[in-house]
Parts: C-alpha cells; structure tokens; sequence
C-alpha cells in the first residue's frame, strides 16, 4: 500500500464528488448541487481559502480533509479549521485518517497558523477516538442559525 497526501487537482473532481456523496450521506445531510459545485470551485480556486488535502492509496482517492484558516481575535497569526474529514469506509482503520490529520497539522507549522480545532458529532466514536488521541474536547457547545 502506497499513501501519498497532496493538494487536491482537478483530476480528483470524481472521486471526490462520490467521496462527498457519502459522507453528506454520512451525516444525513442534503446539499444542493449548487453548494456542492460552489464547495469544488473554492477547492481549486488559489485565492480561496478553503482548501482540500487528500489521501491517495495505490492511485485511488481514499480520503480528504478540506479545511480553512481564518483571522482569530485570540491570537495574532490565524487558526486553520478542519471543516471536513472523511475515507471510503474500505481504507478506515488503516492510519490514513491519522496520516490526514497529522499533515494538516505540519501545514499548519508550516504556515505559521496558531492553533487548528475541529468539531464532530458526539456520538461519532469512530472518529472521536482518533480525535481524543492528539486534544482532549474543550467542552465547547456549537449554536448554529441558519438563515436560508
């Protein structure tokens, strides 16, 4: 098995469009084509700031990890936020969603970013058991309004 975590191209349109499938599907959530086009354009877009990696297995897109940083009022420089992390369900427990984040973490370094944060279901024990594994969860309770 051969992993490679690189920028996303537009090669990965595809791949990533039935990765997105699935974890939208994942999450019970339906999006409007049109959000999910506006999501793809931002990806490639280089004055965006959203932005996506992706693990690559043998040549096949396995996972991503799309994130944006951001200005905070806590700290001088800004803070990255992993807005979406998700694998095809057939590359989970291999260390790849571990090999995601610990190279959003090294971009993070890289770039001078303060701190980088995350948030998921609280009843996503897949996922938390790998989160609990780098921060312990701050306590924080999300309110969100929508305005559509």
């Amino acid at each position: 098995m051969t992993l490679v975590i690189r920028d996303a191209t537009a090669t990965d349109e595809a791949a990533w469009r039935r990765l997105w499938a699935d974890y939208l599907s994942f999450y019970k959530v339906d999006l409007a084509a049109e959000v999910t086009d506006h999501t793809w354009a931002r990806i490639l877009d280089p004055t965006s700031r959203v932005a996506m990696r992706v693990a690559e297995i043998d040549g096949e897109l396995a996972g991503f990890a799309i994130h944006h940083f951001h200005d905070s009022t806590w700290v001088m420089t800004p803070d990255c936020y992993l807005e979406d992390l998700f694998l095809d369900a057939r590359f989970r427990g291999q260390g790849i969603g571990r090999a995601l984040l610990d190279d959003l973490i090294a971009l993070a370094k890289a770039k001078g970013w303060s701190r980088l944060y995350w948030h998921t279901n609280h009843d996503n024990a897949t996922a938390r058991k790998l989160y609990d594994s780098y921060a312990r969860e701050d306590g924080h309770v999300r309110y969100r309004m929508s305005f559509d």
